[in-house]
Formats: C-alpha cells, structure tokens, sequence
C-alpha cells in the first residue's frame, strides 16, 4: 500500500480522511441506536429481499452532510443516495448494512464508508452502533476502537468459522440445485457456518479474527469496500475487487485456501453488471 503521508487530497492526508470517516460513522450512532428495535416501517427497493427504512435515508444524508463539511466537493457513491460528484477522492458509503436485521431488532448491523484516491483505497470504517465497535483502516494499519488488529486464526475448515451470505435468491435462479449442492459442501467441510447478514460486518469480524472467513456474491462497492481495507491491512486476504459490483471472499491470513472447500468458489469469483 502507498505510504500514509504521500496520499493526498488537497491539504488532506489519509489519516484526515480516516478521521472524516470515523466522524461521519458516529454521528449517525445516536439515531440507529434509538430507532433500533421501534419497529421501523420497511419499504423495499428490488424486491421484497432489499429492504429500506427511513433511517436508512437519514443516516445517508448526515453522513453526506460530514463528508461535504469535512472534504467539500468530492465524490460520494452511496447505497441509497447514487453516485454524486466528481473528482479524485471518491467515498463509498453504506449508511446500515444489514437493514433487514436493523429493521427487525436483531443486533448485527453497522455503518460502513471507506475512501478511495486515484481508485486505491486508503482508509476505511466499519462502525457497529449497538457495540459502539468502531472497526478502521488506513494505510498504516487496521484497529478496533483504537487497539491493533491481526486477522489470525483457523488454519483449516475443520477449525473454521465460515460467516456466509451464500447463497442468496439471486444465486438459486441463476445456478438451480447446484447452489445449495455447493452450500452443502461447505456445510459439511466447515466447523461451523453463519449467516448473520451483514456483509461490512462480517469482513471486520475476519479483520479482528474474531471469524476466520467470508464469501458472498453480487456485493457492491459500498458492501465491501471499507471492510476489504481492514482485511487487507491486518493482515488477511481479500479476493475480488472491491471497488466492482462482484463476488468477494476474505479469510485470515494463514489460512489454507488451496486445502478449503471455499477453494471451488475461490476460482469462480465474477464481476456482476451492473
């Protein structure tokens, strides 16, 4: 990764872009904390699997509000308000990854924005307001509420928690049984297997190696982008490009890819059209 004090934009360095970011994530912390669990009314976006509430909306638009305070006229690509702006510096922005379980009362759900300069990313924050966890990356490392992360843990299946978004419904009309075929293989291979349901989360869960893998498909930028940084810079490895719509997979560093039922999927990572 490029050193920390050669990334810049403007009078801004990667650490002012972090701190931006860290900003941003907590100041929508008082909001989904206290809407958290009321019931929220649920609209849906796609379909009746794309859910959206106004919380979803209003987060987005605070942190919007920080952005442009913070680092005026630079590009924000965000899941409910689109691809704004223009520019080298471009901030990608999950205002609640995971509505669904936000909506429903389950705890596992968090704020996720990272940026990016010149298409590399530099810094990055995965905030969980029910913990008041904030998960952040720069290129100068990977912390959890200010203390280093190392993503270590599993060396193999056998030993290893999987947190999976696979396969979702979009997986079963385009590849039949042979999803849940493949699912059950990883079923079997793993010792044990999650859907929690937020993507964001779950990489910083490998980050901390608090999990010791991931895998999804169809994510966007906004998905995975701050929680590909944080993998990378404690140490774990990200496949896939996280600034393309696409499958992604994440593990530890040490553990073993090629030796995992997770290897079949490895080769099959693809970009989706968006």
């Amino acid at each position: 990764m490029t050193n920390d004090r050669r990334v810049r934009v403007g009078t801004m360095d990667a650490t002012e872009l972090l701190d931006t970011a860290a900003e941003a994530a907590r100041s929508v912390g008082p909001r989904l904390r206290e809407a958290f669990r009321s019931r929220p009314a649920v609209d849906t976006k796609r379909d009746f699997h794309d859910p959206v509430t106004e919380h979803d909306r209003a987060a987005e638009e605070a942190i919007r509000a920080v952005i442009e305070a913070r680092a005026p006229g630079s590009a924000v690509v965000g899941e409910e308000g689109g691809a704004t702006g223009s520019g080298d510096l471009v901030w990608y922005v999950d205002p609640i990854d995971g509505t669904a379980n936000f909506a429903a009362g389950l705890p596992y759900f968090c704020v996720s924005i990272a940026a990016a300069v010149h298409g590399e990313l530099v810094a990055g924050v995965v905030y969980d307001p029910v913990r008041d966890d904030a998960f952040t990356a720069s290129t100068e490392g990977a912390w959890c509420n200010g203390e280093p992360i190392r993503s270590r843990g599993a060396a193999g299946d056998r030993e290893a928690m999987l947190l999976c978004s696979y396969p979702q419904p979009g997986d079963l009309e385009a590849e039949g049984d042979e999803a849940l075929l493949r699912y059950g293989r990883l079923l079997r291979a793993f010792s044990t297997i999650r859907r929690p349901g937020s993507t964001a989360l779950n990489l910083a869960h490998v980050a901390a190696g608090w999990s010791d893998a991931t895998y999804g498909t169809g994510s966007q930028p906004w998905d995975v982008a701050a929680g590909a940084l944080l993998v990378r810079q404690a140490g774990g490895v990200y496949l896939g490009d996280p600034l393309v719509k696409g499958d992604y997979l994440a593990h530890v560093g040490g553990f073993d890819l090629a030796g995992s039922a997770l290897a079949e999927v490895s080769g099959r990572l693809r970009r989706t059209p968006s």
